[in-house]
Protein backbone atom coordinates (compact mmCIF):
# COMPACT_ATOMS: atom_id res chain seq x y z
CA UNK A 1 0.00 0.00 0.00
CA UNK A 2 1.22 3.63 -0.84
CA UNK A 3 0.56 5.45 2.40
CA UNK A 4 1.92 8.49 1.02
CA UNK A 5 -0.49 9.03 -1.39
CA UNK A 6 -3.49 7.62 0.94
CA UNK A 7 -2.24 10.46 2.99
CA UNK A 8 -2.59 12.93 0.81
CA UNK A 9 -5.66 11.92 -0.50
CA UNK A 10 -7.46 13.91 2.40
CA UNK A 11 -9.46 10.72 3.72
CA UNK A 12 -7.66 10.93 7.25
CA UNK A 13 -9.04 14.47 7.53
CA UNK A 14 -12.47 13.08 7.33
CA UNK A 15 -11.70 10.47 9.55
CA UNK A 16 -10.73 12.99 12.39
CA UNK A 17 -13.68 15.16 11.59
CA UNK A 18 -16.61 12.21 11.40
CA UNK A 19 -17.38 13.06 8.37
CA UNK A 20 -16.74 9.18 6.98
CA UNK A 21 -19.43 6.54 6.50
CA UNK A 22 -19.29 3.74 9.33
CA UNK A 23 -18.30 1.39 6.52
CA UNK A 24 -15.72 3.88 5.66
CA UNK A 25 -14.60 5.00 9.44
CA UNK A 26 -13.93 0.92 9.56
CA UNK A 27 -11.50 0.58 6.92
CA UNK A 28 -9.70 3.56 7.69
CA UNK A 29 -9.76 2.19 11.22
CA UNK A 30 -8.23 -1.28 10.30
CA UNK A 31 -5.79 0.50 8.09
CA UNK A 32 -4.52 2.58 10.96
CA UNK A 33 -3.94 -0.15 13.45
CA UNK A 34 -1.73 -1.74 10.61
CA UNK A 35 0.05 0.98 9.10
CA UNK A 36 1.84 2.95 12.01
CA UNK A 37 2.69 6.36 9.52
CA UNK A 38 -0.91 6.44 9.24
CA UNK A 39 -2.01 6.27 12.84
CA UNK A 40 1.06 9.39 13.61
CA UNK A 41 -0.70 11.24 10.93
CA UNK A 42 -4.52 10.81 12.48
CA UNK A 43 -2.02 11.81 15.92
CA UNK A 44 -0.42 15.44 14.00
CA UNK A 45 -4.39 15.98 12.49
CA UNK A 46 -6.01 15.64 15.73
CA UNK A 47 -3.45 17.64 17.55
CA UNK A 48 -3.35 20.68 14.81
CA UNK A 49 -7.20 21.09 14.86
CA UNK A 50 -7.15 20.97 19.48
CA UNK A 51 -4.76 23.80 18.59
CA UNK A 52 -6.91 25.85 16.29
CA UNK A 53 -10.12 25.61 18.65
CA UNK A 54 -8.42 26.35 21.76
CA UNK A 55 -7.25 29.27 20.35
CA UNK A 56 -10.75 30.42 18.82
CA UNK A 57 -13.38 28.55 20.54
CA UNK A 58 -15.41 30.81 23.16
CA UNK A 59 -14.35 30.80 27.09
CA UNK A 60 -17.74 29.53 27.87
CA UNK A 61 -18.09 26.91 25.24
CA UNK A 62 -20.05 24.13 26.69
CA UNK A 63 -17.22 21.62 24.86
CA UNK A 64 -13.67 21.55 24.24
CA UNK A 65 -11.20 19.42 22.49
CA UNK A 66 -9.69 18.65 25.17
CA UNK A 67 -13.41 17.05 26.49
CA UNK A 68 -13.77 15.04 22.73
CA UNK A 69 -10.33 13.66 23.65
CA UNK A 70 -10.76 12.36 26.55
CA UNK A 71 -14.15 10.78 25.43
CA UNK A 72 -12.77 9.10 22.67
CA UNK A 73 -9.53 7.70 24.95
CA UNK A 74 -12.12 6.57 27.53
CA UNK A 75 -14.05 4.73 24.55
CA UNK A 76 -10.77 3.50 23.15
CA UNK A 77 -10.06 1.98 26.36
CA UNK A 78 -13.04 0.77 26.89
CA UNK A 79 -14.21 -0.79 23.39
CA UNK A 80 -13.94 -4.34 22.41
CA UNK A 81 -10.78 -3.74 19.99
CA UNK A 82 -8.63 -6.71 20.32
CA UNK A 83 -5.06 -6.28 19.56
CA UNK A 84 -4.13 -8.09 15.77
CA UNK A 85 -2.20 -11.20 16.85
CA UNK A 86 -0.11 -12.57 13.80
CA UNK A 87 1.55 -16.14 14.12
CA UNK A 88 3.37 -18.03 11.50
CA UNK A 89 1.23 -19.35 8.82
CA UNK A 90 -2.20 -18.77 10.85
CA UNK A 91 -4.17 -15.24 9.12
CA UNK A 92 -4.93 -12.72 11.52
CA UNK A 93 -7.92 -12.80 14.03
CA UNK A 94 -11.25 -11.30 13.22
CA UNK A 95 -11.46 -7.81 15.07
CA UNK A 96 -14.66 -5.90 15.93
CA UNK A 97 -14.44 -2.52 15.37
CA UNK A 98 -16.18 0.13 17.19
CA UNK A 99 -15.63 3.68 15.25
CA UNK A 100 -14.05 6.44 16.75
CA UNK A 101 -16.20 8.85 15.66
CA UNK A 102 -19.86 9.61 16.72
CA UNK A 103 -22.51 11.97 15.24
CA UNK A 104 -22.15 13.78 18.50
CA UNK A 105 -18.27 14.56 17.99
CA UNK A 106 -18.63 15.31 14.13
CA UNK A 107 -21.21 17.95 15.69
CA UNK A 108 -18.94 19.59 18.08
CA UNK A 109 -15.93 19.37 15.26
CA UNK A 110 -18.10 21.37 13.32
CA UNK A 111 -19.59 24.18 15.45
CA UNK A 112 -15.82 24.52 16.65
CA UNK A 113 -14.34 24.54 12.96
CA UNK A 114 -17.01 27.17 11.76
CA UNK A 115 -16.32 29.14 14.90
CA UNK A 116 -12.75 29.39 13.92
CA UNK A 117 -13.49 30.02 9.71
CA UNK A 118 -15.58 33.12 11.40
CA UNK A 119 -13.05 34.56 13.53
CA UNK A 120 -10.41 33.94 10.44
CA UNK A 121 -12.76 35.61 8.40
CA UNK A 122 -13.68 38.40 10.35
CA UNK A 123 -9.85 39.10 10.92
CA UNK A 124 -9.48 39.00 7.12
CA UNK A 125 -12.07 41.54 6.83
CA UNK A 126 -11.25 44.08 9.89
CA UNK A 127 -7.85 44.05 8.08
CA UNK A 128 -8.87 44.64 4.56
CA UNK A 129 -10.65 48.04 5.63
CA UNK A 130 -7.96 49.36 7.47
CA UNK A 131 -5.53 48.21 4.35
CA UNK A 132 -8.16 50.09 2.39
CA UNK A 133 -8.62 53.34 4.39
CA UNK A 134 -5.51 53.80 5.00
CA UNK A 135 -4.73 53.36 0.91
CA UNK A 136 -7.04 56.23 0.52
CA UNK A 137 -5.77 58.34 3.37
CA UNK A 138 -2.55 57.86 1.41
CA UNK A 139 -3.91 58.61 -2.09
CA UNK A 140 -5.60 61.96 -0.54
CA UNK A 141 -2.37 63.34 0.61
CA UNK A 142 -0.59 62.09 -2.40
CA UNK A 143 -3.66 64.13 -4.14
CA UNK A 144 -3.04 66.85 -1.93
CA UNK A 145 0.97 67.24 -2.28
CA UNK A 146 0.36 67.31 -5.97
CA UNK A 147 -2.13 69.87 -6.31
CA UNK A 148 0.56 72.11 -3.51
CA UNK A 149 3.45 71.13 -5.80
CA UNK A 150 1.47 72.01 -9.25
CA UNK A 151 0.87 75.17 -7.27
CA UNK A 152 4.07 76.02 -6.52
CA UNK A 153 5.51 75.34 -10.37
CA UNK A 154 2.69 77.53 -10.76
CA UNK A 155 3.63 80.54 -9.07
CA UNK A 156 7.41 79.61 -9.84
CA UNK A 157 6.52 80.11 -13.80
CA UNK A 158 4.53 83.38 -12.81
CA UNK A 159 7.15 84.75 -11.43
CA UNK A 160 10.37 83.48 -14.04
CA UNK A 161 7.66 85.13 -16.51
CA UNK A 162 7.61 88.91 -14.89
CA UNK A 163 11.46 88.76 -13.88
CA UNK A 164 12.17 88.11 -17.35
CA UNK A 165 9.93 90.85 -18.54
CA UNK A 166 11.58 92.96 -15.72
CA UNK A 167 15.61 92.43 -16.87
CA UNK A 168 14.35 92.80 -20.51
CA UNK A 169 12.86 96.04 -20.02
CA UNK A 170 16.57 97.40 -17.65
CA UNK A 171 18.29 96.53 -21.35
CA UNK A 172 15.73 97.80 -23.43
CA UNK A 173 17.89 101.19 -24.72
CA UNK A 174 14.67 102.66 -25.10
CA UNK A 175 13.67 102.74 -21.56
CA UNK A 176 13.87 105.91 -19.41
CA UNK A 177 15.42 105.69 -15.95
CA UNK A 178 14.18 108.38 -13.58
CA UNK A 179 15.27 108.02 -9.73
CA UNK A 180 12.66 109.89 -7.64
CA UNK A 181 14.65 111.12 -4.26
CA UNK A 182 13.08 111.19 -1.05
CA UNK A 183 11.28 114.54 0.68
CA UNK A 184 10.69 116.71 3.38
CA UNK A 185 8.20 114.26 5.07
CA UNK A 186 10.13 111.42 4.49
CA UNK A 187 14.61 112.42 3.46
CA UNK A 188 15.72 108.62 3.39
CA UNK A 189 13.14 107.61 1.13
CA UNK A 190 13.76 106.59 -2.25
CA UNK A 191 11.99 105.21 -5.66
CA UNK A 192 12.96 104.63 -9.26
CA UNK A 193 10.53 104.57 -12.66
CA UNK A 194 11.44 102.90 -15.76
CA UNK A 195 9.66 104.77 -18.29
CA UNK A 196 9.42 102.17 -21.54
CA UNK A 197 6.98 104.96 -24.07
CA UNK A 198 6.70 102.86 -26.80
CA UNK A 199 4.45 100.19 -24.71
CA UNK A 200 3.11 103.36 -22.83
CA UNK A 201 4.33 101.40 -19.98
CA UNK A 202 5.88 102.63 -16.09
CA UNK A 203 7.96 99.75 -13.56
CA UNK A 204 7.90 101.79 -10.37
CA UNK A 205 10.58 100.30 -7.66
CA UNK A 206 9.01 101.01 -4.32
CA UNK A 207 11.99 99.34 -2.64
CA UNK A 208 12.88 102.59 -0.21
CA UNK A 209 9.72 103.23 0.71
CA UNK A 210 8.48 102.35 3.83
CA UNK A 211 5.84 100.45 4.98
CA UNK A 212 2.40 102.10 4.69
CA UNK A 213 0.23 102.71 7.97
CA UNK A 214 -2.70 101.18 7.98
CA UNK A 215 -5.47 102.62 6.34
CA UNK A 216 -2.62 104.20 3.78
CA UNK A 217 -1.71 103.74 0.56
CA UNK A 218 1.12 105.06 -1.92
CA UNK A 219 -0.16 106.89 -4.97
CA UNK A 220 2.09 107.12 -7.81
CA UNK A 221 1.78 110.44 -10.06
CA UNK A 222 2.77 111.52 -13.87
CA UNK A 223 2.92 115.52 -13.71
CA UNK A 224 3.47 118.42 -15.98
CA UNK A 225 5.17 121.20 -14.47
CA UNK A 226 4.30 124.32 -16.17
CA UNK A 227 1.51 124.38 -14.60
CA UNK A 228 1.81 121.69 -12.38
CA UNK A 229 -1.03 119.17 -13.87
CA UNK A 230 -0.81 115.82 -11.41
CA UNK A 231 -2.34 112.91 -13.36
CA UNK A 232 -2.86 109.87 -11.03
CA UNK A 233 -1.03 106.53 -12.21
CA UNK A 234 -2.35 104.13 -9.85
CA UNK A 235 -2.16 102.91 -5.97
CA UNK A 236 -0.28 100.68 -5.01
CA UNK A 237 -2.56 98.61 -2.68
CA UNK A 238 -0.50 95.67 -2.75
CA UNK A 239 3.07 96.95 -1.64
CA UNK A 240 3.42 94.75 1.25
CA UNK A 241 2.46 91.63 -0.58
CA UNK A 242 4.83 92.35 -3.39
CA UNK A 243 7.69 90.53 -2.84
CA UNK A 244 10.02 92.45 -5.56
CA UNK A 245 8.57 96.05 -4.77
CA UNK A 246 8.33 96.48 -8.30
CA UNK A 247 4.40 97.86 -9.77
CA UNK A 248 3.75 97.68 -13.09
CA UNK A 249 1.44 100.63 -14.34
CA UNK A 250 0.10 102.16 -17.64
CA UNK A 251 1.19 105.79 -18.77
CA UNK A 252 -0.35 107.42 -21.65
CA UNK A 253 0.79 110.50 -20.54
CA UNK A 254 3.26 113.25 -22.08
CA UNK A 255 5.26 113.14 -18.59
CA UNK A 256 7.52 115.49 -17.39
CA UNK A 257 8.08 114.09 -14.01
CA UNK A 258 7.20 111.38 -11.77
CA UNK A 259 5.88 111.57 -7.71
CA UNK A 260 4.73 109.30 -4.80
CA UNK A 261 2.59 110.45 -2.31
CA UNK A 262 0.72 108.73 1.09
CA UNK A 263 -2.88 108.79 0.23
CA UNK A 264 -5.90 107.17 2.32
CA UNK A 265 -7.01 103.07 1.01
CA UNK A 266 -8.33 103.98 -2.68
CA UNK A 267 -6.56 106.87 -3.16
CA UNK A 268 -7.02 110.59 -4.06
CA UNK A 269 -7.86 112.74 -7.17
CA UNK A 270 -4.91 115.32 -6.18
CA UNK A 271 -1.95 114.58 -4.90
CA UNK A 272 -1.34 115.67 -0.89
CA UNK A 273 1.79 117.77 -1.68
CA UNK A 274 2.13 117.50 2.55
CA UNK A 275 2.50 113.80 2.45
CA UNK A 276 4.80 113.57 -1.25
CA UNK A 277 7.43 110.78 -0.32
CA UNK A 278 9.34 110.62 -3.57
CA UNK A 279 9.73 113.12 -6.64
CA UNK A 280 11.94 112.88 -9.79
CA UNK A 281 11.95 115.15 -13.02
CA UNK A 282 12.91 113.85 -16.57
CA UNK A 283 15.17 117.03 -16.78
CA UNK A 284 17.60 115.68 -14.03
CA UNK A 285 18.34 112.41 -16.41
CA UNK A 286 18.56 114.00 -19.82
Amino acid sequence: MDTKKYIESGILELYVAGALSAEENKAVTELINTHPELKEEVIKIEKAIMALTSATAPMNARFSFETIKVKIENNTNNSNIKPLETKNNIQEEEVKIIPISTEQNRSNWLMYSGWAASLVLTGGLIWALNNNADLNHQLEQTSTEKTFLQQQISDIGTRLERVSKIVNLLRDKNVISIPLNGQTVSPESYAKVYWNKQQSEVYVDVQGLPTPPKGKAYQVWSLKMSPLTPTSLGVIDDLVLNNDKIIILKNMNSSEAFGITLEPEGGSLTPSLDQLYALGTLASVQ
